[in-house]
């Protein structure tokens, strides 16, 4: 039997982590404060904050204003996040066939695209054009 490699939400970690240190310049100085976190699934909050209420659906999720919304008069917010969620990837991935960093390097680049601004329709045509 064919033993089939599971990576822990640290491992999970480092690869999103390293898909941030490959983009270039310009788009990771802008990035430097936004959090990046691997979790098993979506809270309900976040599901429903996209109008989802199956946990299976959601393997990103950008939380925070974009820059583009960004005012010298905000203070005392918490830094923008990212958001990966493991298992609904793994699941993506066994049924894809797509490989594990190929999605984690789509799921972090389409939420670090909302922190500029890039609405998923945005996203979606890019990546057409591409």
């Amino acid at each position: 039997m064919t033993e089939v490699f599971v990576p822990s939400k640290e491992e999970m970690q480092r690869l999103a982590e390293q898909v941030l240190r490959t983009l270039p310049e310009q788009f990771r100085s802008e990035l430097d404060r936004a959090v990046m976190r691997v979790v098993d699934f979506a809270t309900p909050d976040q599901l429903a904050s996209v109008d989802l209420d199956n946990k299976w659906h959601l393997s990103g999720l950008y939380e925070g204003h974009p820059i583009s919304e960004a005012s010298i008069w905000e203070s005392g917010q918490l830094p923008p996040r990212i958001w990966l969620f493991r298992q609904p990837l793994l699941a993506e991935m066994r049924e894809t066939g797509v490989g594990l960093e190929e999605l984690v390097r789509h799921v972090v680049i389409h939420e670090a695209g909302h922190h500029f601004g890039f609405s998923d329709e945005d996203m979606h045509r890019l990546e057409d054009e591409a």
